[in-house]
């Protein structure tokens, strides 16, 4: 379940070059998930960590993890 809508959310990043060559991503929707890392796959890896984190706060602290059209909730 988690592993489909990190899927869907990784087809959705937003994946940004920076000065100094690294690389910063993020997601529309998934308000606070921000990543970087010194190439796009580090990046990726990273944002996939940071997207697990993310959720597992949300749901400890009983907030909604937004569906948008990330993942169709049933």
């Amino acid at each position: 379940m988690f592993s489909e809508y990190i899927g869907a959310a990784l087809k959705r990043a937003k994946y940004e070059s920076l000065e100094n060559g690294s690389y910063m991503a993020t997601v529309d929707g998934l308000r606070g998930v921000i990543a970087t890392g010194e190439t796009i796959e580090r990046c990726r890896e990273d944002l996939i960590e940071v997207m697990v984190e993310w959720i597992a706060i949300r749901l400890q602290r009983g907030f909604a993890i937004p569906a948008h059209d990330l993942w169709p909730i049933h």
